[in-house]
């Protein structure tokens, strides 16, 4: 290591939640189109609409977006939008690090926690090359999106563990609030997460090491 390199952060758990778009996988060539084009559609400035789409199921972030918009519209649109991402996986990759990250993690305790759908989850994890986790909360798992931290303690329940014994892997502000909201560590994964004060950041998985821990925890290196 380098005399100036930072020394790395060591967390323990045991279990971790991971998010799916822009955590484990990048998907955001498919989220830049189909939410460029329903801005388009709504007279709304694409960019701005592209600042508040991560993290949250797609009817959450309309209502986000048109306050006043009847929310049975919002969710005819987000099942429309949904339709579209799930057929739509050109340019959707494993985010670099992640697969030797899922291999880690195959033995030890681990959720999918996402705002997609099953189909989507199962499309976009399948287009990336990674396992689908075992334990996974979806869309349909839910009553409330992220930034609720709903799904996250849905995901340490099914796992048998505390919120406090749990690491979520984040990169939106929505996830990184809702983890946080559960009692959870954050690891913050990408560039959109640093601004967020996530426990801790990399800006890709390989940046993390993941070890089994001599009491069947998991350990984590981080940096």
């Amino acid at each position: 290591m380098p005399a100036n390199a930072p020394t790395p952060t060591t967390l323990t758990a045991q279990a971790l939640l991971l998010d799916m778009d822009g955590t484990i996988v990048n998907s955001d060539a498919v989220v830049e189109r189909c939410w460029r084009q329903w801005a388009g559609e709504q007279g709304l400035d694409a960019d701005a609409v592209m600042k508040v789409v991560h993290g949250r199921q797609g009817y959450a972030t309309m209502a986000v977006l048109l306050p006043d918009r009847p929310m049975e519209q919002n969710h005819a649109d987000n099942r429309r939008m949904l339709a579209a991402e799930t057929a739509d996986v050109d340019g959707v990759v494993p985010v670099p690090g992640a697969p030797a990250f899922m291999a880690a993690l195959a033995d030890l305790p681990h959720a999918l926690v996402t705002s997609a759908d099953r189909g989507l989850a199962t499309a976009r994890m399948g287009a990336a090359g990674l396992p689908m986790p075992e334990v996974r909360v979806t869309a349909e798992s839910v009553g409330a999106s992220k930034p609720d931290p709903e799904g996250f303690l849905k995901g340490a329940a099914a796992l048998g563990f505390a919120p406090a014994d749990c690491v979520v892997f984040e990169d939106s502000e929505a996830g990184i609030t809702a983890g946080k909201a559960a009692g959870m560590r954050v690891v913050g994964v990408g560039p959109r997460a640093a601004a967020h004060a996530p426990d801790a950041h990399v800006m890709d998985l390989e940046q993390v090491r993941v070890t089994a821990g001599p009491d069947g925890g998991i350990v984590l290196t981080i940096g």
